[in-house]
């Protein structure tokens, strides 16, 4: 019982204080790339009930809906609806505070994790290892959907792990690994590829513990081909019901308007003259199961197969490259915790074989497969399963009572860990563009990676400070990439220099009459050329001097 009450001590701590930093961090920040169009959808499908919205743009309804709920309850009792435009910047801080909920459930899956593969001090160093990483507390203090996915993969890692051994009942090794995996897909269409990643891995190590997979002794190669085939088909029948469970769920949990799709009418419209056309015409009419799980689920696939450029050590790739984010780890990850993952490797390898590392091992290797690669968010329970995986193995090292059996210095994991936290601190309220010292550090971050990397548009309270303290709050100029709808208030001059015809190759000053012209990191890092005139004025600017910037924007003065 001691020790349970200082788990709990311990989790509360890391909870309270990790808690504290994103909820402050979040009041000094902008809103994000994606964040205005989760409120608008959020609040939508709270009215009306409807996830059309969220649909087209293979956005799953989970964690818009929690971060939304409280905007709804407090619009239904003040009478009239908020505007999710106008009003953004009152109500995006309860959708912020809200997303928590998922923050606080990541961290106790970390902990439970960590304690059933390294024991107490396994769960305690996972937690905390988790809990400082800069990029995770940078997107816990968001309202967006990358810390729900987080949280409910490792909650379905956790239970399947201890469901699926042999001999367990039907409910337990298929119902409840079913009902997690669909609740993973209801927070993001990815959880579809990492909960079969997790489930194979999880599933084959409990076989492989419990001697199933072992074959005779003596047996051929063929022998223990054939032998494997066997021992695993009741696996791969209880895989495919498990994912037949989860996407029942899926589409049950996102339901549907029960309305014909307009594209649909229209592609049958657009067909030859024939039975086909003659045959789809009345159907696309009278089909009306839409908007459905469908919907969403192929935008995401559709997106992951088409892919689009991508911004890499300074220079933009057309394609997605199959470095991006093995690089991209090494950037991210703090100098701390990759000290503790080497020096596990050194001490401990052994150690380091447990299922959390083995799935961790098979998202790394599917990385190249990835091609939207717009920011490190998207291999995050990569790197939570990485952490508790470091965590499990130094403590198993201490709790070994072998003579002559080597650990991990506990005076050296404490003073990593400090030196983790201070990371915390020292970059806070910039999680989301924090790089390790190896790399430079968080200013070279804009020449590195780009997107939710650095610059998702999170940037324009900072620039209306620098401008209120620089330019007596005169009007200023940006030209910016993002959806912060306070990009249009004064004292701002938002001119859509991508956009705006060209007159020659220094009509730049005539197209912003203030004195400066803040430009922001992701304009200089996205693509360099979607449309001609943007590609001009880049030029342009890239020829100019800065005399200032912020932490995601760079000025330019433009006139005496």
């Amino acid at each position: 019982m001691r020790g349970r009450w200082v788990d709990a001590l311990w989790l509360l701590a890391v909870a309270v204080a990790s808690s504290a930093w994103c909820l402050t961090a979040a009041a000094q920040l902008g809103a994000t790339f994606d964040e205005p169009f989760y409120v608008k959808a959020g609040l939508v499908n709270w009215r009306t009930g409807s996830n059309k919205l969220m649909m087209r743009a293979g956005t799953m309804p989970l964690p818009v809906q929690v971060q939304t709920l409280p905007v709804y309850v407090w619009e239904r009792q003040r009478g009239y609806e908020f505007d999710s435009v106008a009003e953004l910047h009152t109500v995006l801080p309860v959708c912020r505070a809200t997303n928590l909920v998922f923050w606080w459930l990541t961290l106790v899956y970390a902990m439970r994790l960590g304690r059933t593969f390294g024991g107490a001090w396994g769960g305690r160093l996972a937690v905390a290892l988790v809990a400082c990483d800069p990029n995770f507390l940078g997107h816990a203090a968001l309202a967006t959907t990358d810390t729900a996915l987080l949280a409910l993969m490792l909650a379905f890692v956790y239970h399947t792990y201890h469901c699926y051994t042999p001999g367990a009942s039907w409910k337990r090794r298929v119902l409840v690994p079913g009902l997690l995996y669909g609740l993973a897909i209801t927070a993001k269409a990815s959880a579809m590829v990492f909960g079969m990643q997790a489930l194979l891995v999880l599933g084959l190590w409990n076989l492989a513990k419990a001697g199933v997979l072992t074959p005779p002794p003596g047996s051929s190669v063929w022998r223990k081909a054939v032998h494997l085939w066997h021992a695993t088909f009741q696996f791969r029948k209880d895989v495919a019901v498990i994912g037949y469970i989860g996407f029942v769920f899926v589409f049950a949990y996102c339901g549907s308007d029960w309305g014909a799709e307009p594209t649909f009418i229209k592609w049958a419209d657009t067909l030859p003259d024939g039975d086909l056309k003659q045959k789809m015409v009345p159907i696309s009419r009278e089909l009306k199961i839409f908007t459905n799980a469908g919907e969403g689920l192929l935008q995401q696939i559709k997106h992951n197969v088409r892919g689009h450029g991508t911004y890499l050590l300074g220079e933009w790739h057309p394609r997605a490259t199959p470095v991006y984010f093995p690089l991209a780890l090494s950037m991210k990850v703090p100098l701390p915790a990759i000290a503790l993952l080497l020096a596990a490797l050194v001490v401990h390898p052994r150690r380091l074989l447990v299922p959390t590392a083995g799935v961790a091992l098979l998202l790394f290797a599917f990385t190249p497969n990835c091609r939207v690669q717009i920011g490190i968010r998207f291999v995050f329970v990569l790197m939570a399963l990485a952490y508790i995986s470091v965590g499990a193995a130094i403590a198993r090292g201490w709790t070994d009572q072998r003579a002559g059996v080597r650990v991990v210095p506990r005076w050296l994991v404490g003073a990593l860990l400090a030196v983790l936290a201070g990371t915390a601190a020292w970059v806070w309220p910039h999680g989301l563009s924090y790089f390790n010292q190896a790399w430079g550090g968080m200013p070279a971050g804009n020449t590195l990676l780009h997107d939710s990397n650095y610059d998702w548009g999170q940037g324009i309270p900072e620039l209306r400070a620098w401008n209120a303290a620089h330019n007596s709050g005169e009007p200023l100029a940006i030209w910016y990439y993002g959806t912060d709808p306070d990009v249009a208030r004064p004292p701002f001059v938002w001119v859509q220099l991508s956009h705006l015809p060209v007159r020659d190759a220094d009509d730049v000053p005539h197209h912003c009459p203030t004195k400066y012209l803040a430009v922001s990191a992701a304009i200089l890092s996205n693509n360099p050329a979607p449309t001609p005139p943007h590609k001009a004025r880049l030029e342009w600017v890239r020829a100019q001097t800065p005399v200032a910037r912020t932490t995601h924007f760079f000025i330019y003065q433009l006139r005496d």
